[in-house]
């Protein structure tokens, strides 16, 4: 199995509190609505609550996640429960600070059981920014990373939609609070049905940071920047195996 049993965590304030938070995360979640209390910096996010009520299995088996569990600076961990309709359909969520203000935004992978996967972003306060859902039942993205891709001053996010149908790859940046897509090209590609990985990744050496993934037809690793609000890949060598693509992100030099 791909991902293990999640760790058991003590809550650290009574229970009659923490059914009260918890269900004020809920709230804040299905609306996208933020709490009423001081921001807070999130140091570990982990998926928790494993299901396997979304019967779609692309990373290798039927489990999926019902909750992030967020703790945050002081050590208070927080709760945020899906509805029964979502799952959390990837492998580990990402912590990124996204708007420069020193404390670190989540991006996961939410999928809805009739409208297939979006990307999310989530503070400690709940959901802050998420893409659109791609519309359909079992069909799902592949994050790539995060970066300023094109030296503006915001962080973009790089992920490809449905990696194994339309391979493409798209480029959203976050601003204001809200994503907004900003650049989007076909026939790339970072991920095979089954995989319990997401190969590939952000390399960032001595000009603009680079977006690692394969060609669409996996015989072929690319390198694609962001220049004036177009993606333009290269190709800096042959595609051999997942970890071909994962060494060229760690490697500088092609």
């Amino acid at each position: 199995m791909r991902r293990g049993r999640p760790r058991l965590m003590r809550p650290s304030c009574s229970p009659a509190h923490s059914a009260c938070l918890w269900f004020s995360l809920c709230l804040a979640l299905l609306g996208g609505v933020s709490l009423a209390q001081e921001p807070q910096s999130i140091v570990q996010a982990e998926f928790a609550e494993p299901t396997d009520r979304y019967d779609h299995a692309i990373l290798g088996d039927a489990m999926e996640w019902g909750a992030l569990r967020l703790t945050v600076e002081g050590g208070a961990t927080r709760i945020l429960r899906l509805p029964q309709t979502r799952v959390f359909e990837d492998l580990t969520p990402r912590l990124v600070d996204l708007d420069a203000d020193g404390m670190a935004e989540v991006i996961v992978v939410e999928t809805d059981m009739t409208r297939g996967a979006r990307l999310s972003v989530y503070g400690a306060d709940g959901l802050r920014a998420a893409t659109p859902y791609i519309g359909h039942t079992h069909r799902w993205l592949a994050p790539v990373g995060a970066a300023d891709f094109d030296g503006d001053g915001q962080m973009e996010i790089a992920y490809v939609d449905r990696p194994h149908l339309a391979k493409t790859l798209r480029v959203w940046r976050f601003a204001g609070g809200e994503l907004s897509e900003i650049a989007a090209i076909d026939g790339l590609t970072n991920h095979r049905i089954g995989w319990a990985e997401i190969p590939g990744g952000i390399r960032d050496c001595d000009g603009p940071p680079e977006i690692i993934t394969a060609n669409a037809n996996w015989t072929r690793i690319m390198a694609t920047r962001l220049e004036r609000g177009v993606l333009v890949p290269r190709d800096i060598g042959a595609y051999t195996r997942p970890s071909s693509l994962t060494r060229a992100a760690e490697t500088c030099g092609r």
